[in-house]
């Protein structure tokens, strides 16, 4: 039995490593794949991020929220699904807390996130 569960976790590690470092407050596309009748797609859903739960585990999701024709809409993707082809990210974020749910009562310029400056590689 443990040898199956070592195996789904190291299989689960290097479907991790394909995606980006993103946390809270980052813009990133998520190319998803819809399936129509017998036929599939890619369609890129983009906004921010705006909770990580459960890092690091199996069962690991986020959360993105974008607005769309004026409306605020969220999705929850698993990480490790197939459903999720790849993740891009887009932008940095600098935010001071974990879960940016305060952004669902703002509209427009209040709902602003500046942007964060990447981290510079040392030598």
């Amino acid at each position: 039995m443990s040898e199956l569960i070592k195996l789904v976790e190291s299989d689960n590690a290097g479907r991790r490593t394909n995606f980006p470092d993103f946390q809270s407050g980052d813009t990133v596309n998520v190319h998803v794949k819809i399936r129509e009748g017998n036929k599939e797609r890619i369609q890129v859903f983009q906004g921010t991020v705006i909770q990580r739960r459960n890092p690091n585990s199996n069962g690991e999701t986020f959360t993105v929220r974008k607005i769309s024709n004026g409306i605020g809409v969220e999705r929850i993707f698993p990480i490790l699904s197939p459903n999720v082809d790849k993740i891009e990210l887009v932008r940095l974020g600098k935010v001071r807390r974990a879960r940016l749910f305060y952004l669902r009562g703002r509209q427009g310029k209040a709902a602003r996130i500046k942007e964060r400056k990447p981290k510079a590689v040392q030598a």
